[in-house]
């Protein structure tokens, strides 16, 4: 497989090599860890040809033996050579129980220079922090962002390009596949199925699937509607499945843990408030969400908008929320280095009434921070009403600042 630079990481990674700080590559299965790494490993060796670089995938079946933390130390002892640079790439990490105790000890010893991947959130809330607390970076990949899919896949800008973006999503390995429902699904649909059963079922000891998969099911169809656990265990109860609330927010961390999905918070946009009840989830992988979930574009272009809208405002590495302004909703509140965004999604400015409403919630909003309404209108993109900037879905997600 041809391996694709993807810039927005590379270059964030790069300056922290020989540093002696862990590097962390976190991020749902697929999503392009592996080749980040590759793509790492080739630069160390264009620059020092004598380097010494040990890798580690624990998908391969030649490191299935290493287990835990003893098992990792066996296979490294002979592995560093003395007068040279040595480095250590484990893809994986978290299939190692104890991994932490070695990467403290390596570190310690400045035996290597150390990167690492992860494809469960608990990994850096757990082992790591509490054993490498300030000794490590943490690189959040994502699926391919909507530039990334148009290099990824050679493809103009257009809404052709961004309808096959919305219906199929980023993983990378895409690139490979002819682009339509029965090829791609199939593949999304394995994918989903093994971060289900390796990342949630497996690592989280789950034992309910079924209703792990119902919850999952029920997430893809509310993408973007308010709800909480409460609400949904009445839902469940009202379809005669008997889950505490409390066994629901359990569920929902563990599919957060994986990556899979996403919550945002709601905020009161006077005073920062948060409140503890009324989140909204969103899928790390459009496509992932559409594969399993019985896919209609036209039924589901609101949620997806949305979706996108957020994933971008991830990618830019924006603290989200939902914000509240008295009765009214901002889609989202992106705060990032103190300074923040306020963004308002649509699928149409169909009416009088429409633009009154999505204009007018940011209206209200009294700071001078920058504003913007995304839709999928042709008519008027890019125009400005009161200081608030009206953009295309398209060339919002192209906007590497906002």
């Amino acid at each position: 497989m041809e391996l694709i630079d993807r810039p927005i990481y590379t270059e964030k990674i790069l300056p922290f090599i020989g540093k002696g700080i862990i590097k962390v590559l976190t991020g749902q299965r697929r999503v392009g860890k592996s080749c980040i790494l590759q793509q790492l490993m080739n630069v160390i060796k264009g620059k020092n040809p004598e380097a010494n670089i040990i890798y580690i995938n624990m998908e391969f079946e030649e490191f299935r033996a290493i287990r835990n933390d003893q098992d990792l130390f066996d296979f490294l002892k002979d592995k560093f050579l003395p007068k040279v640079e040595n480095f250590l790439f484990i893809d994986e990490i978290q299939d190692i129980s104890g991994f932490e105790n070695v990467l403290r000890s390596l570190q310690a010893k400045s035996s290597c220079d150390i990167f690492c991947t992860g494809s469960n959130a608990k990994m850096l809330s757990g082992e790591l922090s509490t054993y490498l607390s300030g000794r490590y970076i943490e690189f959040h990949i994502h699926s391919l962002s909507y530039s990334e899919f148009l290099m990824f896949h050679k493809l103009d800008n257009n809404n052709q390009s961004l309808r096959l973006y919305l219906t199929y999503g980023g993983m990378p390995y895409l690139s490979l596949l002819r682009l339509n429902d029965e090829m791609v699904f199939e593949y999304l649909r394995n994918i989903y199925s093994t971060i289900l059963l390796k990342d949630v079922v497996k690592r989280e000891g789950i034992r309910n699937v079924d209703f792990l998969e119902t919850l999952a099911l029920y997430i893809a169809d509310n993408v973007g509607n308010l709800f909480s656990a409460n609400n949904i265990s009445k839902f469940l109860k009202s379809q005669r499945i008997d889950i505490s609330t409390a066994q629901v927010i359990s569920y929902l961390k563990a599919l957060c843990n994986a990556f899979l999905i996403n919550k945002v918070g709601r905020i009161e946009i006077n005073g920062i408030k948060k409140f503890e009840v009324g989140d909204k989830y969103f899928f790390e992988d459009l496509g992932l969400r559409n594969s399993f979930l019985g896919f209609s574009l036209q039924r589901d272009i609101h949620k997806l908008l949305e979706n996108a809208v957020y994933l971008h405002l991830s990618l830019l590495q924006y603290e989200i929320f939902v914000g509240k302004l008295d009765t009214q909703e901002i889609d989202f509140v992106g705060i990032k280095q103190g300074k923040k965004i306020y963004v308002q999604v649509t699928y149409l400015l169909s009416d009088e009434k429409t633009t009154d409403r999505e204009f007018g919630n940011l209206i209200s909003i009294k700071d001078n921070y920058p504003k913007y309404i995304v839709s999928l209108d042709d008519f008027n993109k890019g125009s400005d009403m009161k200081g608030i900037r009206h953009l295309h879905l398209s060339d919002f997600l192209m906007l590497n600042t906002l």
